[in-house]
């Protein structure tokens, strides 16, 4: 019973916050949050905890999966240096500054760097969703970052907790060995898992089985890569990236339809539910507390949170320099980006659910253990409920909006496929046993939509928008007249369903993009 209870509580705060965020505009992660730290105090529900294994072994994966799969290769590659040092270098910084700020507030050398280690990524979830307005280069390094940086500090995490435990022991050949394994192995692991998906999908031609080949990939390629101690996050998010290469080439449009919906539908509600649980987490983090004070507890959350912070922006704004002075090539200078977007990328930082999943997976008998879970889910608070509504201010203070880049290269690759395959019309035709009417009709249609395309002017645009309003018009009135046959008894539900599914793909299209790119 407090499974299903939990479910409709979570499902109720869902609808409540993301409404109440798109009509006052509000960050949703934040407002999620906190609904979910308010459950806490249903009486019902205290007793309710997030598994640290589902968001690690269910969760994760599978948002990380959709979100690589959705990032550019090509900007990852042209930005790849800064994202393997942002994933890497500012992981290992920030666990070992907290470790040390979190010993001089009294903590044991192991537990602190276990906390060190727990809030040191970012969260791949919640930069995902509120770095959607950022510029296409600065928010494309962030999702990087924030999908590979969780492997350094699961690493460091493993090791702090093993040491702690007399099960591991520090040396340069442990250290170098698991960081090998984790990367090499994860990369390797994914490579397989997205080469098997691709061999199998590519003989399918059922959408739905594709769907489940797209949810069984990421589980399959964490878990393998988990059980031989590589990197679940670095399989996950290297079969991502490869299937996305794949996917136009090698799927069916019916597949690459079926899939985007479903996995774009169920990736939103895990996010969502996902902050709601960690807000729920939060508020058991406070009542548990029992080794120190809640004001000692509190301090330890605002020192940390500062920590974490300020060696982010500290980061930003000393190694950007340092390479400028070792690699002056014109290409290095190309990629430099100033102060102020530097500033947006530090104050995005967040963290989020991976952090708390490895303070909720500390043992038991862990030292301090209640300490480090509270402090972990204290720096997530702070970052989602006090950076995350600041973002945007400071996006329009630092004028890094969208600079149009990916709008004009969308026309422009519009403009190409279009010409090619009018061009190529007159051939197809004769492939396809088409007649020349037809063939002059469509070509007259592609001659009208590259106009569009290619005139950029006022009267253009209106035109357009006329265009789209009238078509519209004609869909809904067509809707309307299929439910009246349906409601005579002319044509049964089954019928009204199979051409309203035509109808409503034609207006989801026409009102979410231009007649042109649809």
């Amino acid at each position: 019973m407090l499974s299903l209870l939990l479910a409709v509580a979570v499902g109720v705060a869902v609808l409540v916050c993301t409404s109440v965020a798109r009509q006052f505009r509000i960050a949703p992660p934040a407002l999620l949050l906190l609904a979910g730290v308010l459950l806490g105090f249903v009486p019902a529900l205290r007793s309710a905890h997030l598994p640290p294994e589902a968001v690690l072994l269910v969760f994760l994966p599978v948002l990380l999966y959709w979100e690589s799969f959705t990032s550019s290769l090509r900007e990852i590659r042209t930005n790849l240096r800064a994202i393997v040092l942002l994933s890497t270098v500012l992981v290992a910084a920030t666990a070992a500054v907290v470790a040390v700020a979190a010993h001089l507030l009294g903590l044991p050398w192991g537990p602190a760097w276990v906390l060190g280690a727990a809030v040191a990524p970012t969260d791949a979830t919640a930069v995902g969703v509120l770095g959607r307005s950022l510029p296409r280069r600065l928010a494309t390094t962030l999702r990087a970052e924030s999908l590979v940086n969780d492997g350094t500090a699961l690493v460091i995490y493993a090791l702090a907790v093993g040491v702690t435990l007399g099960e591991e022991h520090v040396g340069f050949a442990t250290v170098s060995g698991r960081f090998a394994l984790a990367y090499l192995g994860g990369i390797a692991i994914g490579v397989i898992l997205a080469g098997l998906s691709i061999q199998v999908r590519r003989r399918l031609d059922d959408p739905f089985q594709h769907n489940i080949i797209a949810l069984l990939t990421p589980l399959a390629a964490y878990l393998l890569a988990e059980e031989v101690e590589a990197s679940g996050v670095l399989a996950v998010v290297a079969s991502g990236l490869l299937v996305s290469r794949a996917a136009p080439r090698l799927f069916t449009a019916d597949s690459r339809q079926y899939v985007q919906t479903v996995m774009a539908f169920l990736t939103a509600l895990a996010n969502a539910a996902l902050f709601v649980l960690v807000g729920l987490e939060v508020q058991s983090a406070v009542r548990e507390l029992s080794t120190v004070g809640v004001a000692k507890a509190l301090t330890a959350v605002m020192v940390v949170s500062a920590v974490v912070i300020g060696v982010r922006f500290a980061w930003l704004f000393t190694s950007p320099y340092v390479i400028r002075v070792l690699d002056r090539r014109p290409r290095q200078r190309e990629l430099r980006v100033g102060a102020r977007p530097r500033v947006v990328m530090a104050s995005a930082g967040f963290r989020g659910a991976v952090s708390l999943a490895a303070a909720l997976a500390v043992p038991s008998s862990f030292p301090d253990r209640d300490l480090i879970v509270f402090v972990t889910a204290g720096v997530i608070a702070v970052t989602l409920v006090v950076q995350a509504p600041l973002l945007p201010r400071i996006v329009r203070w630092a004028r890094v909006a969208d600079d149009g880049s990916a709008e004009r290269e969308r026309r422009k690759a519009e403009i190409t496929v279009g010409s090619s395959a009018r061009d190529s019309l007159p051939e197809l035709a004769d492939r396809a046993g088409v007649g020349r009417e037809i063939a002059d009709a469509l070509g007259a249609e592609f001659d009208r939509r590259l106009s569009i395309l290619r005139d950029s002017d006022d009267s253009a645009r209106d035109s357009e928008d006329q265009d789209r309003r009238l078509r519209l018009a004609a869909i809904a009135h067509k809707h309307d007249t299929l439910v009246r046959l349906r409601d005579e008894g002319v044509i049964d539900d089954e019928v009204l369903q199979r051409i309203q599914t035509t109808l409503d793909f034609e207006e989801v299209q026409l009102r979410h993009h231009n007649f042109g790119a649809s």
